[in-house]
């Protein structure tokens, strides 16, 4: 509706009559601000369900991340559990294996008896063989060993009479021969073998034996003992 204005004259100027209620104007006062106000909320809704989206997409990251921080936890508690049970079974395997190393005669019987069954005449009877370890002294070590040997450990072996450790061999030959001279050679044998060293002669006597059950005839023979040690170790300089 258009206002409408009526122009009198005055002695000192002019003057504008508005015709327009203050109903009109107060309304179209209220409506502007409505207007404004229906604007703003708009923006902030339009604001709140951008920060609204960006929120849902920043937790539902979060989230994926925490999923895969849970199964990398659980793969890392997984693999240290077997790695701890992989450590305990070397640990044991270590300790199974120094045991093993400690009690480790490192000689071969079969070919020491196939030596002896060598170097033994026919005219010899052996009675015992005994193998038999004893520590090592200062200055003694293995054949191919890198450093001296240490002596024998007394650990729980000592109650069973087991050396544990680096040891050395004495072999125990007791017997019978027919003649002293077969004993002698018998000794030089063993003297001569790169199987035994330091072979002594423990004893040699002359006995007589049945030649039969019922019979009254004796046969005289020579009884010996001969002490050596296997020749799987070195002496070094100053030992015994």
């Amino acid at each position: 509706m258009r206002s409408k204005k009526t122009k009198l004259g005055e002695s000192d100027g002019t003057k504008e009559i508005d015709f327009l209620p203050d109903w009109y104007k107060s309304g179209r006062r209220r409506q502007g601000c409505y207007r404004t106000q229906y604007l703003a909320l708009g923006g902030v809704f339009v604001i709140m369900m951008t920060w609204n989206l960006l929120a849902v997409n920043s937790m539902s990251r979060a989230s994926a991340a925490i999923s895969q921080n849970r199964v990398r936890r659980v793969q890392a508690e997984r693999v240290s559990r077997e790695f701890a049970e992989l450590s305990g079974q070397l640990e044991k395997l270590k300790g199974k294996a120094e045991v093993l190393e400690q009690i480790d005669s490192r000689i071969d019987a079969a070919a020491v008896l196939a030596e002896l069954s060598f170097l033994i005449g026919e005219k010899v009877v052996l009675s015992k063989v005994e193998f038999s370890a004893e520590k090592f002294s200062d200055g003694v070590t293995r054949a191919g060993a890198r450093l001296p040997a240490r002596v024998a450990a007394r650990r729980s072996g000592q109650k069973t009479g087991l050396l544990l450790g680096d040891v050395r061999f004495k072999v125990v030959l007791t017997g019978l021969a027919s003649e002293a001279s077969d004993f002698a050679e018998l000794t030089c044998n063993l003297e001569s073998s790169e199987y035994f060293v330091h072979v002594i002669p423990s004893f040699s006597r002359n006995t007589e034996i049945k030649a039969g059950v019922s019979g009254p005839d004796a046969i005289a023979v020579t009884e010996f003992e001969i002490i050596s040690y296997l020749a799987n170790y070195r002496k070094l300089d100053g030992g015994d």
